[in-house]
């Protein structure tokens, strides 16, 4: 039988650690306005059941700016303008696969088996990291152990200096890793514009015989 999330988080979201984060959170959204909508803040675990993780890709937190998070990492609002990073993005996936993609929610990435899951899924309105204190990452390294624990033949992909650091929680042996530079205009230029990632993840869903992304 496949596992599913509710399994899966029991002995975290069950524990005095995750009462207390969660109490921090509501407190938080009480008090001053945080992204995303608090009933987003899982969204990412939502959309992409466990048993149909294919890739995780790894953010820091939220954007922090009115109608953009919406609970996926690096994913926006359509009804705002698309943020530098995402752009960078779209740029990289048109150079290496040849697609014009426009469509700025990622649900669709989501609903193929690709995790977008922020280390932090909380953040304080235009105050960025403001919620890396709480205490979300020990739960969202949780998630990360577990897949690579319980799964095999996943791809995960640490844009940055930050998402990189979780490779330690990630099973090289059983897994497939992507490394480069974040897509941020600040380091867009030192390794990610050409690392080619999307054509880099199918290939080798395909050589598992897994079903490739529609990108």
């Amino acid at each position: 039988m496949n596992q599913t999330w509710t399994e899966i988080l029991a002995p975290i979201k069950n524990s005095d650690y995750f009462k207390t984060l969660w109490q921090k959170v509501k407190e938080e959204y009480a008090s001053s306005k945080c992204f995303p909508p608090k009933n987003q803040i899982f969204r990412a675990i939502e959309l992409t059941p466990f048993e149909n993780v294919k890739v995780v890709i790894i953010g820091q937190d939220p954007y922090h700016n009115d109608f953009q998070a919406n609970g996926l990492c690096f994913s926006v609002s359509e009804e705002v303008a698309a943020p530098p990073s995402l752009k960078n993005i779209f740029t990289e996936l048109k150079e290496d696969l040849g697609i014009l993609r426009t469509k700025k929610e990622l649900d669709d990435w989501a609903e193929q088996g690709v995790l977008l899951l922020n280390a932090t899924l909380s953040v304080k309105a235009h105050s960025p990291n403001s919620h890396k204190d709480l205490g979300w990452e020990k739960f969202t390294d949780f998630v990360i152990k577990e897949i690579s624990e319980k799964k095999e033949n996943v791809v995960f992909v640490l844009w940055g200096a930050f998402a990189q650091k979780k490779e330690e929680l990630i099973d090289s042996s059983k897994h497939f890793i992507i490394k480069s530079a974040h897509p941020s205009p600040f380091s867009v230029y030192r390794g990610f514009y050409g690392s080619r990632p999307f054509s880099k993840i199918n290939d080798y869903l395909k050589s598992k015989n897994l079903e490739a992304i529609s990108w």
